[in-house]
């Protein structure tokens, strides 16, 4: 009975992240091509109508996290789950950049809600049951939506343009919306004081000094203005690329979303051999080469070499964040991985109108690419400072407890 439950939690739970962020706030990116050779706006444009929906994710994850909300989680949920999908299917319903701007603000909120609340209650499922082990499954709902969105895009902007495949995503979370309303409960009597830590490292079980996580929640914003542009931009990327010509732009997405599914599934169990702190710092690492291969190699080569390390890496980064975070204010959960998400949020808000306005000016994606990989390798060091003032720390318990 047990095992059931956790199996049909981590089953909604992932749904509900497939709903809202795999399609609700990454399919744009498959769908940018076919609205933009449609509709003919520009780049900065499209940067602009990204950091929107960004603008509203850190809003929402403001929202989630300061107010708790944790005796409402589930309802607030569902509502946001209702929302997101309507703002899917109305972006469709219109050609007025303003009101698209208004409807992926929308759907941003109500995306971070999703986020935070979802993983507030399936994160805590788990800890009752101490089987923190399998957070990874819930996480691999974004790429399994990602790669949904990039095969589903093509055949719906073919037979019914961009605007019918927004409908038509809309649809398909409609018929997905009802197993997370089923499904998904929140934990009874939950004990969160008795979850071990996966950082191996002993926590207070209410909010800690803000000195014991800041550099994490630095790097997590650096990760949100860097990994954003390749999120972002990808498939406009690939189909300015000539000798991907006879190639579906889509297809790097698809790549992008396949290897993100079960990123997050080996990432969390090779940080509880490698240490979290550790395994983010190698993430980001491959983040930072992958975002900048286009660069070096502007062919299929650094295109698709780009899709596989993108996907493998950026949901990888935000389960082992969200879990550690968790971690240090388990009483709290939600909280706590709001502050988390609305950093990621307000980086994520800067980097496409940023990159829209150098794509512009220089013509070419190369610049903005490189400025993205940089931060990203900005954020690695952040987090290896963190290391080491973690590794001081656990050496300075072990003389205290030599020398008692």
């Amino acid at each position: 009975m047990q095992s059931s439950r956790i199996t049909i939690s981590l089953l909604s739970g992932l749904l509900a992240l497939m709903i809202a962020m795999g399609i609700g706030r990454f399919a744009y990116t498959p769908l940018l091509p076919p609205m933009q050779q449609a509709l003919h706006f520009s780049d900065s444009i499209a940067g602009y109508l990204a950091a929107s929906n960004y603008l509203g994710y850190l809003l929402g994850a403001i929202f989630a996290g300061a107010m708790g909300w944790q005796h409402q989680r589930l309802l607030l949920l569902r509502i946001s789950l209702v929302i997101n999908i309507a703002t899917t299917g109305l972006i469709g319903c219109t050609t007025s950049i303003n009101l698209w701007i208004l409807l992926r603000f929308i759907s941003g909120v109500t995306c971070a809600m999703v986020f935070v609340f979802v993983s507030g209650i399936v994160l805590d499922h788990l800890a009752k049951h101490q089987r923190m082990s399998l957070a990874g499954w819930l996480y691999s709902g974004v790429g399994l939506g990602i790669a949904i969105s990039g095969l589903a895009v093509p055949f719906l902007v073919q037979r019914w343009d961009w605007d019918g495949a927004w409908l038509g995503l809309m649809i398909l979370c409609v018929v997905l919306v009802g197993i997370v309303w089923w499904g998904l409960r929140e934990s009874t009597d939950p004990d969160p004081k008795n979850t071990p830590d996966p950082t191996g490292i002993a926590s207070p079980p209410q909010s800690p000094p803000t000195k014991s996580f800041i550099w994490v929640m630095i790097a997590y914003g650096c990760e949100g203005l860097g990994y954003i542009v390749t999120g972002t931009f990808l498939v406009a990327l690939a189909a300015e690329t000539p000798s991907l010509a006879h190639n579906p732009p889509s297809l790097s997405w698809v790549i992008a979303g396949i290897a993100a599914f079960p990123s997050c599934i080996i990432w969390s169990w090779l940080a509880k051999h490698w240490g979290y702190l550790q395994t983010l710092i190698v993430i980001f690492l491959l983040q930072a080469f992958g975002i900048f291969l286009p660069v070096l190699q502007p062919n299929a080569v650094g295109i698709y070499g780009s899709s596989l390390l993108f996907g493998a890496t950026f949901m990888g980064i935000s389960t082992l964040t969200t879990a550690w975070g968790r971690q240090l204010s388990p009483v709290h959960s939600s909280r706590i991985i709001g502050y988390f998400t609305a950093v990621f949020g307000a980086g994520q808000m800067i980097g496409p109108i940023g990159a829209g306005l150098l794509t512009d000016y220089t013509h070419s994606y190369s610049l903005s690419l490189a400025i993205a990989s940089s931060v990203l390798l900005l954020g690695a060091s952040c987090l290896f400072i963190q290391y080491m003032y973690h590794r001081k720390k656990q050496q300075k318990s072990a003389k205290l407890i030599v020398h008692g």
